[in-house]
């Protein structure tokens, strides 16, 4: 496992490579007892004996089941780990982010929380009123540091100055399928020591390479608006020239893509997994080193991917190098 170069005293080392656990008390995803009691176990262990040391949940994963999953899955483990977890900022005054705070540590059975973020910026709350609860967290030991999700630049950079002091992290959607975070989320986080977090980075399994046009994938996946037919014709050429470059590395669709994630700048990337065997390989792409003109083609057939959202036949607008757009 290759290990971020922050400087962040309160935490472990942090793995390229994480555990996303969105799947974790999510029947969509399969839960069941079974599925807590030796599935989740399996793989929380197996990911410990890899040298990960990132494992992302919330409170609104399975109504807390996934919080409650993760820490007796971690059990003594959880000391020498990041633990994160999220609240969501429906009411995000001071009071009540200690209040989730306090419950998420409860659930997880920890002494301290490593990361905690904002799921999502509340537009109708100033950033002063949850950052307030962010101090007295930090203050008292609650947690060790704080991060954000699903922020633009602009409002990450308010949230560290109503806070005044750092906000490490922002967790966003990044991915060949979703870019966008190249334009100013990486770079600004390479300048400032703080680091991205990439969830999706497979983006749901498309750049897995298993599904085109003809064989679009079932069940919960089917409904995303990245496996409409059309989507999956769109995206032929960047699934074409993830299996050359596979085939190159002697590696799998979806490790390239991570290794693309995980190629420039302080990025962490956060795939779930529903495998043991999944698991493993997800863990060891970040060992693989992308070529620069492997990374520019990716790149390119990144950004060249428009995918339709939205009203049918809609396209979404897509940032260029040359016309970047906070996300």
């Amino acid at each position: 496992m290759r290990y971020l170069d922050l400087d962040v005293d309160a935490l472990p080392k942090i793995g390229r490579i994480g555990l996303g656990t969105w799947q974790f008390g999510s029947r969509p995803w399969g839960y069941g007892e079974r599925y807590a009691a030796v599935t989740a176990r399996a793989l929380v262990g197996r990911a410990v004996e890899l040298g990960v040391t990132l494992f992302d949940t919330a409170e609104v994963y399975g109504a807390g089941r996934s919080e409650r999953i993760l820490g007796a899955a971690l059990g003594d483990d959880a000391a020498r780990v990041v633990v994160a977890t999220k609240f969501a900022p429906v009411l995000p005054l001071a009071r009540v982010v200690r209040t989730r705070a306090y419950a998420s540590r409860d659930r997880l059975g920890v002494d301290r929380i490593g990361l905690y973020q904002a799921h999502f910026p509340n537009p109708l709350f100033g950033m002063d009123t949850a950052v307030r609860g962010f101090a007295e967290l930090l203050d008292d030991g609650v947690v060790a540091e704080v991060g954000v999700s699903n922020y633009d630049l602009a409002r990450w950079r308010r949230a560290e100055q109503a806070l005044g002091r750092r906000v490490l992290s922002d967790q966003v959607e990044f991915s060949l399928a979703h870019p966008g975070p190249l334009d100013d989320l990486v770079p600004w986080a390479e300048r400032n020591g703080r680091m991205v977090i990439a969830y999706s980075p497979l983006a749901q399994g498309l750049l897995g390479c298993r599904y085109d046009a003809y064989n679009p994938p079932s069940g919960f996946r089917a409904r995303g608006a990245l496996f409409r037919p059309a989507n999956l014709r769109r995206a032929r050429p960047l699934l074409e020239l993830l299996q050359e470059v596979a085939a190159a590395h002697d590696a799998t669709p979806a490790q390239i893509a991570l290794a693309w994630v995980l190629h420039r700048g302080p990025v962490v990337a956060i795939p779930g997994a529903s495998t043991v065997e999944q698991l493993e390989r997800n863990a060891a792409a970040a060992e693989i080193e992308l070529a620069a003109d492997e990374y520019t083609a990716l790149t390119d057939q990144a950004l060249a991917f428009h995918p339709e959202h939205g009203r049918l036949g809609q396209l979404a607008p897509r940032p260029s190098r040359h016309n970047p757009r906070i996300e």
